[in-house]
């Protein structure tokens, strides 16, 4: 099959992945004397930090979507294509996907991250992951139909399995979702569900090391913890997970819990493509690259964003997994690209942190900016102005923002609409599922 590509007298810079990075660096080659292919499986940029409002209600999918062809309207050295990248053949300079073959001169992997699972097999078949807008969708169809099931199940067990919801992993997204279920809990289920007993409804953060959110301050992680306490979820520091069989949760030195909805937000790998056979996979499945973002062991395959990972003195275990850093990335690979063409010296990519935040609820956000901390409801203000600043598109803003304003003065999280039925079997009406969780559960 042959993609269609037009002839051009122009250096090909081939872009795999149209997230943050990507689009950044493609934004700044227009008008460029080069030829930007684009290829991505979507035809829509996802805005990741929002996923957990799109699971939780809040949000509709295409809040927080784009369509790509948008972005680059008016560029005309910039071609789209919906395409799988299977395999890079670093010996012939050329990408295989799905839908045909694509030379390169220089060639951007901004593919971005996927969970992790770190091997457990058990946890990833029946664990919900989040990294997606069809993950996301999932996720509130399993959590509106668990709400449903509970009215009519008569079981014990198989009743505290629908309404017990645990994230595991303490980090930005774990603190958010469980933040966001605390209000569906409170805000939500006394007028959805009246006949709802709120007391069984149990939310659960498990997160393996001493504090959460990690990466920040230690004023914020401690803050986030009383305000998700404050919210009726129970934080279980220091624990780890051993599996989860979609029913039990095991637990290392205590005890399980049984749940229908495990969450994991425990940790992320970078997507690598096959075919990079000299690069040097490092640390959460990240790329190693030099300090221009040039995979080592080639001399025009770069790596950009989560997938990333610049290894030097200065960081000697890389760059957060955060948009800022693939923008910035971008940008950079940007100039040098254009540096390279004109025969000026390459600059070494520097990451200047903005700062960190997280938001938990209703009032409630921790921020990081340099030395300055603060928490509480300015903090919460400035956690949405960023994210709104941030999100692609100016419809998108507008109706994120009419959306937040409506929850704040309604305390109503969106529409709750079970749009597709979520079931790991497919063929099973997720009506007619719970005689078979029961039955699991006895064994």
């Amino acid at each position: 099959m042959d993609l269609q590509l037009p002839k051009s007298e122009y250096p090909r810079v081939v872009i795999i992945g149209g997230g943050f990075g990507g689009i950044e660096l493609a934004k700044r080659l227009k008008n460029k004397p080069f030829q930007v292919v684009m290829l991505d499986k979507h035809n829509y940029h996802t805005f990741q930090p929002l996923l957990y409002q799109v699971a939780t209600g809040g949000l509709e999918a295409d809040s927080i979507a784009f369509p790509l062809r948008k972005i680059f309207k008016g560029q005309k050295n910039l071609i789209f294509r919906v395409a799988k990248v299977t395999e890079i053949n670093a010996a012939k300079n050329s990408v295989i996907t799905d839908i045909g073959d694509i030379s390169y001169d220089h060639l951007v992997i901004a593919t971005g991250s996927t969970s992790n699972f770190f091997g457990n097999t058990e946890i990833e078949q029946n664990s919900m992951p989040m990294k997606s807008i069809p993950e996301a969708l999932d996720l509130r169809s399993l959590i509106l139909q668990n709400f449903e099931k509970s009215l009519i199940e008569t079981d014990i067990d198989q009743k505290s399995a629908l309404l017990n919801f645990v994230v595991v992993g303490g980090g930005p997204t774990g603190v958010e979702t469980s933040g966001a279920i605390a209000e569906l809990k409170k805000h939500v289920i006394p007028n959805d569900y009246p006949e709802m007993d709120l007391n069984q409804v149990n939310i659960y953060l498990v997160e393996n090391s001493p504090e959460l959110l990690g990466p920040m301050s230690p004023q914020a992680q401690v803050k986030s913890k009383e305000f998700l306490t404050e919210m009726g979820v129970r934080v279980m520091n220091e624990t780890r997970v051993l599996g989860y069989d979609g029913f039990k949760l095991t637990l290392q030195d205590k005890a399980p819990i049984l749940s229908s909805t495990v969450i994991w937000s425990a940790g992320v790998k970078g997507q690598v493509i096959p075919g990079l056979d000299l690069a040097e996979v490092v640390r959460g499945g990240r790329l190693k690259t030099d300090t221009q973002n040039l995979i080592v062991g080639y001399h025009n395959i770069y790596a950009i964003g989560d997938v990333a990972s610049i290894i030097d003195e200065e960081t000697p275990n890389g760059h957060p997994g955060v948009a800022p850093v693939a923008i910035q990335q971008g940008h950079h690979l940007a100039k040098n690209l254009i540096n390279l063409i004109e025969n000026k010296p390459l600059e070494k990519f520097k990451y200047f942190d903005k700062g960190s935040m997280a938001t938990v609820g209703r009032n409630k956000a921790v921020v990081d900016i340099g030395k300055i901390r603060f928490q509480g409801v300015f903090a919460w203000f400035t956690w949405m102005f960023v994210h709104l600043m941030t999100l692609v598109g100016f419809r998108n803003k507008i109706i994120v923002f009419v959306n937040w304003l409506w929850s704040y003065f309604s305390y109503d999280r969106g529409t709750r609409l079970i749009i597709r039925t979520f079931a790991k079997d497919r063929s099973v009406d997720y009506r007619t599922e719970a005689p078979q969780v029961k039955d699991q559960i006895s064994h």
